[in-house]
């Protein structure tokens, strides 16, 4: 099999899927382009913030591409790439797109309210704060690995580090020019993008020497600030120009395969049970952001729907944000896929996943001009910048689902905790930041179980909100059981093995989701069955 027949058959599927299918959910959920939306109705300058399609979309694509679409297809190869394959096109297209779109315009019509508080709309308030607890603790999780993860990384690639700090330089200084001094978003883009390559040039001539442990403090201040500040001055021009990074890592990706033709070298289907480990359920779980991710859900909930300028804009964000990462997925799978055997295993063993794809991608550049050992430093520089990106979203993420939990509507005056952003996120990136130094790996087995099951629990929200409307909800009830099984499933296994191992703490955790998941599935039978709908207007 040739690699240029799996890319060009991907990102033909994916187009087809947009104009077909993504038309046809937005036709269903009654998108409105007329309708005022959140960003305009509760405009506050900080979160509520309206922005253009194009730079909305990098902000959202920078911020749900992190790590997870190159790793996740990358680990899950064990299984064969074929396997893999039909879940990145199959998921994408009728899981992850539909989560992500949905929990996107869902939250448009509740006030740009995370999924969390669209739960306690349409389902109760129990479920909604059972909700919060696991998703506030899921992002800890987030904010702990990234922290680890992005401090690895600078202190590995000290060229990372200085460009990702001129980055966030960069955008203020984007950010201040477009939104406060009117310089027109396409000029200001040329200027933009060509500064961030200046960046990457910098950082290849001036690496940022520090400890890991330096680097922690560094990234807690860094997401601490990020969190509190107003979307237009950073976390908007940040993600819009890093996502040119994106674009440009994909395009020359795809270029070079174009260029390049391998031949797959792995094989096409190992088996079920794979070294212990059987297709189902993890490759439903390990390829996650490739096909779908509760996480998506939670950035499309949490800051995504603040920004979004009309309705129509919606389809673009959350079905083709998610289409384009799934594009970045079967890259990923190429990338491991096109060379297997001993060379797999000693890229994997000095680097990762992340060292697959760099190099992979890096030598298919080489097709278009472009030496190896300048296309798989930039690719790397790219990976750790959506790393960086996925850090701070997360902590903003965190903050939100904090403050909705304490929030009480039949009170005048408001906690706190609700109304003083710098004291939860303060909270968010403490615990956070404990979790980044004393054992976050004791429970990071569980997050992609509990990545997943936040999926599914989107989904969920995402039915229910629709049955309570009137609105067809007929493409969720496949995805969201499937996915239920998919977790589920995994979560026993998890807890079987633990108890195995006398790992109680880990069986704690993985119990508690389990619990969860099984209330709020019995909370929203009742409305998606018909005997409790409120029959709301949509």
């Amino acid at each position: 099999m040739n690699s240029l027949f799996l890319i060009s058959s991907a990102i033909i599927i994916f187009a087809i899927a947009y104009v077909t299918y993504g038309a046809w959910l937005s036709k269903q959920w009654g998108v409105d382009p007329s309708r005022e939306t959140p960003a305009h109705t509760m405009n506050d300058g900080v979160d509520y913030v309206p922005a253009s399609a194009p730079v909305l979309l990098g902000h959202h694509f920078a911020s749900i591409a992190g790590a997870g679409p190159i790793v996740g297809p990358i680990v899950a190869a064990i299984f064969g790439w074929i396997p893999v394959m039909l879940w990145i096109i199959i998921g994408g297209i009728f899981f992850g797109g539909v989560q992500d779109y949905g929990s996107l315009f869902a939250s448009i019509r509740h006030d740009g309210k995370s999924i969390g508080q669209i739960i306690e709309v349409n389902i109760g308030k129990t479920g909604k704060r059972l909700f919060a607890i696991f998703a506030w603790l899921t992002l800890l999780l987030v904010v702990a690995a990234f922290v680890n993860i992005v401090a690895n990384t600078f202190v590995s690639v000290p060229q990372a580090a200085t460009a990702s700090t001129l980055f966030i330089l960069l955008a203020v200084f984007f950010g201040f020019a477009v939104y406060r001094r009117g310089v027109p978003l396409a000029i200001g883009s040329i200027i933009g993008v060509a500064l961030l390559f200046a960046c990457i040039w910098a950082g290849m001539k001036f690496p940022l020497v520090l400890s890991k442990n330096t680097w922690i403090i560094l990234l807690l201040g860094y997401i601490f600030v990020a969190s509190v500040t107003p979307v237009w001055i950073l976390l908007q021009p940040r993600d819009y120009l890093n996502s040119y990074l994106l674009y440009a890592m994909i395009a020359g990706a795809v270029l070079g395969l174009l260029m390049y033709r391998p031949e797959i070298q792995l094989a096409a289907f190992s088996g079920f049970n794979v070294g212990g480990k059987y297709m189902f359920p993890m490759l439903f779980v390990t390829v996650a952001c490739g096909a779908i991710s509760g996480f998506h859900s939670l950035v499309g909930s949490g800051t995504s729907s603040k920004q979004i300028d009309k309705e129509s804009d919606a389809k673009l964000i959350g079905y083709g944000g998610m289409l384009v990462e799934c594009v970045l997925a079967v890259i990923a799978l190429i990338t491991a896929a096109y060379i297997g055997g001993d060379k797999l295993k000693e890229l994997l063993s000095n680097g990762g996943p992340i060292n697959v794809f760099s190099d992979g991608v890096g030598t298919f550049m080489t097709r278009i001009g472009i030496p190896l050992e300048v296309g798989k430093p930039f690719t790397a520089l790219a990976i750790s910048a959506f790393a960086l990106t996925s850090l701070d979203t997360a902590t903003r993420l965190a903050r939100f689902i904090f403050q909705e939990f304490f929030e009480d509507k039949t009170k005048e005056k408001q906690s706190i905790l609700v109304t003083n952003r710098y004291l939860s996120t303060a909270i968010t990136v403490g615990l956070g930041g404990l979790l980044a130094v004393v054992g976050w790996q004791k429970v990071w087995p569980l997050f992609g179980s509990a990545n997943q099951l936040l999926a599914a629990l989107a989904l969920l929200a995402l039915g229910a909100w629709l049955a309570n409307v009137g609105r067809n909800y007929k493409m969720i009830i496949l995805p969201m059981i499937f996915m239920f099984i998919v977790t589920l499933t995994a979560l026993v296994q998890l807890i079987i093995a633990n108890i195995k191992t006398n790992n109680f703490i880990l069986v704690l955790f993985g119990v508690l989701l389990f619990v969860l998941a099984l209330v709020l599935i019995k909370q929203s039978y009742k409305v998606l069955s018909g005997s409790e709908r409120k029959g709301m207007k949509a």
